[in-house]
């Protein structure tokens, strides 16, 4: 069928690794990795940042003293994630949040790590407001960084809409999802374990309208969490299917993917392009968390590209005989 071969003939054009890059490209080499909407990384290609250099514990503590921050509970690291309760039913769960001293929260981060199994497991925390952050919440740090992307700027013609700051361990998670930005992506500890699939395979990744939900605590201690409703947001299509787990949730195309995998490690950066899927893991550097800059570049959506996903999108929802999305009581393969 035409889905099936769009995705096969895509793949037999593509590889199915993503290129590493000598060093940072000129601006011209990036813009065509753009206008192909694939990726790359440079391997160590941010290694002479104050941010790689410095941004230890200590420094992170006496830069950040006495400066609250925005911090994300969930009770398993799965932040904005889609959760299924008891009887099976499925959100979208955003997660609850606290403002607190970073050195309250960095200090519970590495004291989380060094638990590993020995305690049970307490709510993760994660840095992760995804709002242009690092130039106001995370003020004091952004003198480390650039405030731009030399080759990206040049070739886009623009400054980056936001540069956000991250900051977690090993269990914080960040489901499959895709942004239509422009993302370069530095990591500064630790590790980064992506998950990439291209935008063609949106028939593989079931995205369903799920409802949208928040967890809120249900002790005064705040460490007990559940998920509450939120009927005022409509429920909002995302992918139900995990890469990880291909039998879960599949549609008829899911086996059609070809997932990449990839890791950064500090100083490596990354091009990750406009709507790509991803999923996203953590690996702690030695100081028991792992860090991280990214900048968001508008993507353009003039041209053919905007326009070709959508019509992928409607292709795939004719072949279900017109059924908008799958519903969220079909089984793994829906019917089509």
């Amino acid at each position: 069928m035409a889905i099936v071969s769009l995705i096969t003939s895509y793949h037999e054009l593509n590889p199915s690794t993503i290129d590493e890059l000598d060093g940072p490209p000129p601006a011209l080499d990036f813009m065509r990795y753009v206008s192909r909407n694939r990726g790359f990384i440079v391997r160590r290609g941010a290694k002479d940042w104050d941010a790689v250099r410095k941004w230890d514990a200590r420094y992170l503590r006496e830069a950040m003293k006495g400066r609250h921050v925005k911090v994300a509970v969930t009770p398993h690291g799965n932040a904005d994630a889609v959760v299924a309760d008891e009887a099976g039913r499925l959100s979208f769960v955003e997660p609850y949040e606290v403002n607190e001293p970073f050195e309250t929260f960095l200090s519970f981060v590495q004291e989380d790590s060094a638990l590993q199994d020995r305690l049970p497991k307490r709510n993760v925390r994660y840095a992760q407001t995804q709002n242009g952050n690092l130039p106001f919440e995370y003020a004091n740090l952004a003198k480390d960084v650039p405030t731009h992307i030399a080759f990206a700027t040049e070739a886009l013609g623009q400054d980056p809409d936001a540069v956000n700051f991250w900051l977690g361990n090993q269990r914080s998670t960040t489901s499959l999802h895709k942004d239509n930005y422009e993302n370069i992506y530095i990591q500064v500890r630790g590790q980064k374990h992506f998950t990439l699939l291209p935008p063609i395979e949106m028939p593989c990744v079931n995205e369903t309208p799920t409802p949208f939900a928040r967890y809120r605590p249900a002790s005064d201690d705040g460490e007990d969490l559940v998920v509450e409703m939120n009927k005022d947001i409509d429920p909002t299509p995302v992918p139900l299917w995990d890469p990880d787990e291909p039998e879960v949730r599949s549609t008829v195309y899911s086996k059609y993917s070809k997932p990449l995998k990839v890791t950064l490690n500090e100083g490596d950066m990354m091009y990750l392009p406009a709507m790509w899927y991803h999923k996203v893991g953590q690996g702690n550097g030695d100081e028991g968390f792992a860090c991280s800059v990214n900048y968001w570049y508008d993507m353009d959506f003039s041209g053919s590209f905007w326009t070709s996903n959508a019509f992928v999108r409607d292709v795939y929802n004719a072949s279900l005989k017109s059924v908008p999305y799958p519903t969220l009581d079909m089984q793994d393969e829906p019917e089509g």
